[in-house]
């Protein structure tokens, strides 16, 4: 059976972090129920692209969950979800700090309804701190919390990451916080509440960065793709592409020198350690990138991996996902859809020798299983 078999999960989510969390449950054999409003759903629903009027981010982190319409301001349908949260181990919900209790669905509630039960939010600033009632949005989130300061060109503006790293980071905590929860519960016999901010989520990511201004109260700034601390650890130009190299100690840079037949640049002293080859930097990039445009990227790549470089390709996404180690890996899932015929998404990347994540479910239609589960809350 799938880990987390029979246990009741209760979605009030929308959008990604919390979503992105209750995928990653059901994955594993949660039972997710995702609640949303009647009219509209959950508002990633119109989000485009849109395929057959489909969001590819809807099903994107909305696989193994059954999906019904509820308006927790009618009386009926309320009492409707809190009969659910009654019978569920898990409750996941991403409002504004306030907007449940206010609707009569907030921790101390839920709490006194279902004593076992773990109560999870997740938000943009948490619920306590001046900040906690402001909304949270990644792209505010990495602003705020200082990811863009150091991301992008040194001489250019500050940059977001290309993904919505907050709410993935802060959706795997909450994956975390809910399985301590959990356990815990089964040596108390009582829930919690597990309270994770996508701020908290990304400022934890930082942690060497952080460390460098506690330890010697300077701010790190922008590099590229370059390393602040190792060379060469970056980006270089080839013959046909970028090619990323990673030579992070004295061997892997002899090997390097070695794989290039430039083994005169291993005692140079310009760049004997990588202290000499930080402050020396400009010139090292010149020497690696003129023997780099010597040979295809293919070829380059080849030769540094022969050598144990830990080296590759800068490709797009595209390319990545072609690549056979992601097919080998299950990495890209196939399911089938009433609607769309199949559906591809992502994998699952926790991969358990005895029970692997399933899917089981594709991602549903706005309230496809309300009489479903309907039927299956007042026979029980």
């Amino acid at each position: 059976m799938p880990p987390l078999d029979n246990l009741k999960v209760i979605d009030l989510t929308r959008v990604l972090a919390g979503p992105f969390c209750t995928m990653m449950l059901g994955d594993m054999g949660a039972q997710v129920i995702k609640v949303e409003e009647p009219e509209r759903g959950d508002e990633v629903r119109g989000w485009e692209p849109r395929v057959d009027g489909w969001s590819s981010y809807f099903l994107g982190v909305n696989r193994n969950k059954k999906s019904i319409a509820l308006d927790l301001k009618d009386a009926r349908d309320a009492a409707v979800l809190r009969a659910l949260i009654a019978q569920a181990d898990v409750f996941v919900e991403n409002f504004k700090p306030g907007s449940l209790a206010r609707l009569g669905f907030g921790y101390d509630d839920m709490a006194q309804l279902n004593p076992r039960l773990v109560y999870c939010s997740i938000s943009g600033y948490g619920q306590t701190g001046p900040r906690s009632m402001l909304s949270g949005y990644d792209v505010v989130i990495q602003g705020e919390a200082g990811l863009m300061s150091i991301t992008g060109q040194p001489d250019g503006p500050p940059t977001r990451v290309g993904i919505a790293i907050s709410d993935y980071l802060a959706g795997l905590y909450a994956i975390q916080g809910i399985l301590l929860a959990i356990m815990d519960r089964q040596r108390t016999g009582l829930g919690q509440r597990v309270d994770v901010a996508l701020y908290d989520a990304l400022l934890s990511a930082m942690t060497l960065h952080a460390g460098v201004i506690f330890q010697t109260g300077e701010c790190p700034s922008r590099a590229g793709n370059d390393h602040a601390s190792i060379a060469p650890y970056e980006t270089f130009k080839g013959r046909d592409g970028s090619i990323i190299v990673a030579a992070g100690n004295p061997r892997l840079w002899t090997q390097l020198c070695a794989a290039l037949d430039a083994e005169h640049l291993a005692t140079d002293p310009r760049f004997a350690t990588n202290a000499d080859r930080l402050l020396n930097r400009t010139a090292l990039k010149e020497e690696l990138e003129a023997r780099f445009q010597r040979f295809e990227l293919d070829d380059l790549v080849a030769r540094l991996a022969a050598r144990d470089v830990p080296c590759g390709r800068v490709r797009t996404l595209a390319e990545a996902l072609r690549d056979p180690q992601v097919n080998e890996r299950k990495m890209v899932l196939t399911t089938p859809h009433a609607a769309l015929g199949t559906v591809r998404s992502l994998g699952n990347p926790v991969k358990l020798s005895r029970t692997p994540a399933v899917v089981t479910l594709p991602p549903p239609a706005l309230g496809e299983h309300t009489d479903e589960v309907l039927k299956a809350l007042w026979s029980s």
